[in-house]
């Protein structure tokens, strides 16, 4: 099993979900991805975090990413988790959820730590570009639920930095200044950036986000 790096491909896999056997690349299509893992079905955390992620589908929509999540119980299981989900939540869950029993995808994408737990995944996180290659992974231990507004956050910086020379400071939101690439000099930014750039220090210039 090997050790999945920011800028590798996401490994490709095709599985049993709740909504019949998908396969990863055929389900992103063009578009971007992001794979969650649950430790298993029935569990109070995921309950709501399913539910939150069914509610900001619009959100992801938006960003043309698709929501695909995954636990070690089957199809069948899934299905009935879902109506759970959908009654607690005032929801309705659309995107799939792997069925990983054998944990077969569990295992491609390193989401079991013996030492959190041997048989349960741990809450992961991979958003996956167009191109397949993996853009971000979060680890959370199975006590602590994810935070979607953080996600949708990553997902923003992201796109923003893939069409654009720039990075985005720490708390960055959507539309806020962003940081000008450190491989761009004053001058020439000053060029590329015509809504303005501020020179903090020599290294540190600011620009308004070039795409809002």
């Amino acid at each position: 099993m090997a050790t999945i790096r920011l800028g590798d491909k996401a490994p490709n896999f095709t599985a049993d979900s709740s909504i019949g056997e998908i396969n990863l690349y055929d389900y992103l299509g063009d578009s971007w991805g992001i794979l969650f893992s649950h430790p298993a079905d029935f569990t109070p955390v995921c309950t709501t975090e399913l539910g939150t992620a069914a509610q900001f589908k619009g959100e992801f929509d938006k960003r043309n990413v698709k929501m695909i999540a995954l636990s070690v119980d089957g199809a069948a299981s899934h299905k009935e988790w879902i109506k759970d989900i959908n009654e607690v939540q005032h929801t309705n869950v659309e995107f799939p959820i792997i069925a990983d029993e054998d944990r077969k995808v569990s295992d491609l994408y390193d989401m079991i730590h013996p030492k959190a737990d041997n048989t349960l995944t741990v809450r992961s996180v991979f958003i996956i570009a167009p191109d397949r290659t993996v853009k971000l992974m979060l680890t959370y231990p199975a006590s602590t639920g994810r935070n979607f507004y953080e996600l949708l956050r990553v997902i923003d910086s992201l796109q923003l930095t893939a069409n654009h020379k720039v990075a985005t400071p720490a708390n960055w939101k959507n539309g806020e200044d962003v940081v000008v690439s450190p491989a761009i000099s004053t001058e020439d930014a000053k060029t590329i950036f015509t809504k303005g750039v501020k020179e903090v220090k020599p290294y540190l210039r600011m620009t308004p986000d070039p795409a809002s």
